[in-house]
């Protein structure tokens, strides 16, 4: 049955596309932004590993079981310039029917003044991104859980509205130890039904595949992801008259370029675990730190870090990524079981 179900994933995976999509290029790129603090030190995405907080299922629906209910969450983060977003969920399990949550992120993209073309004041607005998850999982055999997400997604840019349906599907091992677990995700499968003026914008899936183990006999956590396996190439060309900092399509790049579009799509996590209910983490993505670092100071973009600690009921949790120069973002989670209460 585990089998089966493992080559349908990714049978279904390989009839996508492969698009050349990058940033920009796509709508509803919140759904792509990491929700959970410990995710975000840990490289901005990791989908085989397990962890004690709802938001990771924005990873990995898989990751949900039976010891998430009656689990609530809230995360936020205060982003880049006013952008501000949050996520918050809540999970039941109903035995052998599955498990169940529910979960909502929202972005706040701040203020702004409109003007028309003559340059004269026509009002404030705000523009905004919400997100509904509805996610499902069960257990399949010792070893293996399956889940899904079915996420709408709505917008609002000043008058002009949009939305659209995503899904995910993954598919999670753990080891019988509870040290080695692995994931597999297809995220963002689905388009948009509403359209902001005439203009069809396209939602890009995405194939990942993660991996964690911890240490028998040491308190380090090891974890790393794939991501962007349905993307031909991450390479680009920058309009540059003196310099191109990368490869314009794969045609073009050398033995250099090839090694260089592989690297970015890995996100590297490290845990340092001394007690059960403590944790520091450090994170590296390779595609943040080319993509966002200035080239006279790369400084520490791309690199992220973070801790994790329970205190009686709840567990807390943050965590830093530096994306640019221009900023650090902070990431803030708790958690808490109720039936613990």
């Amino acid at each position: 049955m585990k089998s089966s179900l493992f080559v349908l994933v990714l049978i279904f995976a390989a009839c996508l596309p492969a698009m050349a999509q990058r940033g920009g290029e796509t709508v509803f790129d919140l759904l792509n932004l990491p929700q959970s603090a410990r995710v975000a030190s840990l490289g901005g995405n990791q989908v085989g590993l397990a962890g004690h907080d709802l938001a990771m299922l924005v990873n990995n629906p898989a990751l949900l079981d039976s010891a998430l209910s009656k689990q609530i969450s809230i995360n936020y983060t205060p982003y880049i310039k006013d952008i501000n977003y949050a996520y918050g969920a809540y999970a039941h399990s109903f035995g052998k029917v599955g498990n169940f949550a529910l979960g909502v992120y929202h972005v706040g993209y701040g203020d702004f003044t409109g003007r028309d073309e003559t340059g004269i004041i026509t009002g404030d607005f705000t523009v905004s991104e919400s997100v509904l998850q509805l996610a499902y999982s069960r257990k399949i055999s010792t070893h293996w859980h399956v889940g899904a997400a079915l996420k709408p997604v709505f917008s609002r840019l000043e008058t002009y509205n949009s939305w659209g349906m995503a899904f995910d599907a993954g598919m999670f091992y753990r080891s019988a130890n509870g040290l080695t677990s692995a994931g597999i995700v297809v995220r963002n499968i689905g388009r948009q039904l509403d359209y902001y003026h005439e203009t069809f914008e396209s939602i890009k899936p995405d194939l990942q595949i993660g991996f964690s183990t911890k240490l028998a006999h040491a308190p380090f956590r090891f974890a790393i992801t794939l991501q962007d396996l349905l993307t031909k190439s991450l390479l680009y060309t920058v309009p540059d008259e003196n310099k191109n900092i990368a490869f314009a399509d794969d045609q073009n790049a050398s033995k250099d370029g090839f090694f260089d579009d592989v690297f970015r799509r890995f996100r590297f996590g490290v845990e340092f675990v001394p007690l059960k209910n403590f944790y520091v983490a450090g994170g590296f993505n390779p595609r943040m730190r080319h993509d966002l670092g200035v080239e006279s100071k790369v400084s520490t973009v791309g690199f992220s870090w973070g801790f994790g600690l329970r205190i009686k009921q709840f567990q807390f949790a943050y965590g830093s990524a530096r994306y640019h120069l221009a900023g650090t973002t902070n990431h803030f989670s708790i958690t808490a079981n109720l039936s613990s209460f």
